[in-house]
């Protein structure tokens, strides 16, 4: 394995790891609105007061592979892509100010609510808007023409889909965290967003093989489409999966069952999968772009020289993180309860 692939491998678990730590807390701000009380506000900040700056410390480290490994793309991206980046860090500096704030406020807690929830969805949603305009394809002479260019139907459409997929996730994450009728709103909620969310994934999939002739042939033409098949097949049956367990969950409080028999961990795990199954089915479209159309990892990496000046701090970190990680989450497990104050 060359440096360069083993660093895109490294990036990319980066980035998938963000998506789904960071992305069910960033969810449990886009359901904000959606739940009226103080008290349903307050057990929703609590159930993921113990990780949220936690869970972001994977975009900080996939910002770092970008600009290590890959200065070429880090360089392109920051040029391409600077408005939606300086709104996504403005809605997450917003929402972690509003952690701060809003357990010690009184008059002034719906502002910080209201700054919490926009903060969530505007970083949710800028984050889609990128990933829609690197979906459908950079010209070569992108970042020479309107800085506006990134805006258009498909990329606002992937904006909007990413925020209900964060939506998911949380409510898969509050029917693990919650008991009693919040958590079967959760339940709700988490099915009619499934069904957005598995539309917008068929969407998205039609629009690009439709539109790429390159990425229809690899999904379609020859002998290795057969083994892409299995892809779609078992994100249908994981959605099917999830939509039967939140159902479950919906249903739990006509006929009492034990906790274990109700699988309320399940559904997380099966949303998780679905955004696993989503993401592989990208890089398998994309690779070996990093920018799809303009550069491949080839092109974009640094000298062997530098990415082998970064494999000490990589073989340090990257455990460390993902030790304390787990065991922030070990440490927490189990139910919200409601009577601790603050966080």
């Amino acid at each position: 394995m060359s440096l360069g692939l083993f660093y895109l491998l490294l990036l990319g678990f980066a980035i998938l790891m963000y998506v789904l730590l960071d992305g069910f807390d960033l969810g449990i701000g886009i359901l904000y609105p959606w739940f009226n009380t103080d008290a349903e506000h307050d057990h929703l900040m609590r159930s993921i007061a113990h990780v949220w700056d936690g869970n972001e410390t994977w975009l900080v480290f996939g910002g770092v592979i970008l600009f290590g490994a890959f200065p070429a793309a880090y360089a392109s991206i920051a040029s391409t892509f600077y408005l939606p980046i300086m709104l996504m860090l403005i809605g997450l500096i917003f929402r972690g100010v509003a952690f701060e704030y809003r357990f010690k406020s009184d008059t002034s807690k719906r502002y910080w609510n209201m700054a919490f929830a926009v903060g969530s969805s505007l970083a949710a949603f800028c984050q889609g808007l990128m990933l829609g305009t690197l979906v459908q394809g950079v010209p070569a002479d992108f970042i020479n023409q309107s800085s506006f260019n990134w805006l258009s139907p498909f990329s606002l459409f992937c904006g909007l889909a990413v925020m209900a997929g964060y939506a998911l996730l949380a409510c898969c994450y509050l029917v693990m965290k919650s008991r009693g009728e919040l958590q079967q709103k959760a339940a709700r909620y988490g099915q009619r967003l499934l069904l957005i969310v598995m539309l917008s994934m068929l969407l998205v999939s039609l629009w690009t093989v439709w539109i790429e002739p390159e990425i229809r042939a690899r999904w379609f033409g020859g002998w290795h489409a057969l083994w892409l098949i299995p892809l779609p097949l078992l994100s249908v049956l994981a959605a099917r999966l999830l939509f039967r367990d939140l159902g479950r969950v919906n249903r739990s409080h006509k006929a009492e069952t034990a906790v274990h028999e109700r699988h309320e961990e399940r559904p997380f795990w099966l949303a998780s999968g679905l955004f696993m199954l989503a993401f592989i089915g990208l890089l398998v479209s994309v690779f070996p772009y990093l920018l799809p159309r303009q550069l491949t990892y080839m092109e974009a990496a640094a000298p062997d020289s530098s990415l082998i000046f970064m494999l000490p701090g990589i073989f340090i970190f990257v455990p460390l993180i993902c030790a304390y990680t787990l065991w922030g989450y070990k440490i927490f497990a189990g139910k919200v309860e409601d009577y601790q104050e603050g966080y």
